[in-house]
């Protein structure tokens, strides 16, 4: 889709149906987005679903699209696709979990595959539990979150290197004050988050605000929600505000102080 498609909206507004721009078929969903320039040689899609499957495609591979679209992954009964991302072959791969895991493999593990295969397991699910975010490494903390509205931010250091198919290790504590995870981001201190809830809430704030605990821990509240209300995203705001007049700019003083007791 060409992006001169969309017009600009005010927040209020509620936008254009997008089937009125991509011929989607009944029950389907758009389920993840990327913002592409030119389909480089060497650049790879990298693709998580819901149960646990990745696979990562050339991205020269997607460079003649069709007007109904093309096959980008093929999925199991049951299955979703959850995240996709650019890479270049070389980068360490995360995957988070509904039960509050995370597992991080290098890429290297997974083989290029043609758009219509099936692709191989990234990470071992219990029944309980489903993939809710593809994360490629790079730098800065990873900002987890939980449906009650809580969450906190940890050094991407903190993250071990496993081998993939694994269980993976704990990236946010599932407890009932908690509720389950519903979402990963890697961010940096001068980033700013999108907390959005069920029932039509928004909450922007600095990444800078959220207290530095480590992964097993349940974190500290994002946003207030009001009884019976869930958040059910989070998005990433790229530094908004200029890193040389920001208080603890440059990376030397960590966002959130000392971890609060709740933690």
């Amino acid at each position: 889709m060409r992006r001169f498609w969309l017009s600009p909206y005010d927040r209020l507004v509620s936008g254009k149906p997008i089937v009125n721009l991509l011929p989607l078929q009944e029950g389907e969903r758009i389920s993840a987005m990327l913002s592409i320039k030119e389909f480089e040689e060497g650049k790879f899609v990298f693709m998580a679903t819901s149960q646990g499957t990745v696979k990562k495609t050339s991205l020269a591979l997607f460079s003649r699209p069709r007007a109904s679209g093309i096959i980008a992954v093929a999925l199991d009964e049951g299955d979703k696709l959850v995240g996709v991302a650019i890479t270049d072959g070389s980068k360490d791969i995360l995957l988070f979990t509904t039960g509050g895991k995370a597992i991080r493999f290098i890429e290297d593990e997974v083989r290029p595959m043609g758009r219509e295969a099936a692709g191989v397991r990234g990470v071992k699910l219990s029944d309980d539990q489903q993939v809710n975010a593809l994360i490629v490494a790079d730098q800065g903390f990873i900002l987890t979150a939980s449906e009650n509205g809580f969450g906190k931010l940890t050094p991407l250091d903190d993250f071990p290197t496993h081998g993939r198919g694994g269980q993976g290790v704990i990236a946010l504590q599932v407890t009932e004050r908690n509720g389950r995870m519903i979402g990963a981001l890697q961010v940096s201190v001068d980033d700013e988050i999108m907390l959005m809830s069920q029932a039509g809430v928004l909450v922007r704030t600095p990444v800078r605000d959220i207290s530095v605990v480590g992964r097993n821990t349940q974190g500290v509240r994002l946003i207030r929600l009001e009884e019976g209300d869930q958040l059910s995203g989070l998005e990433r705001i790229d530094g908004l505000a200029d890193a040389a007049e920001a208080p603890g700019a440059g990376g030397d003083e960590p966002p959130g102080g000392a971890p609060p007791s709740e933690a």
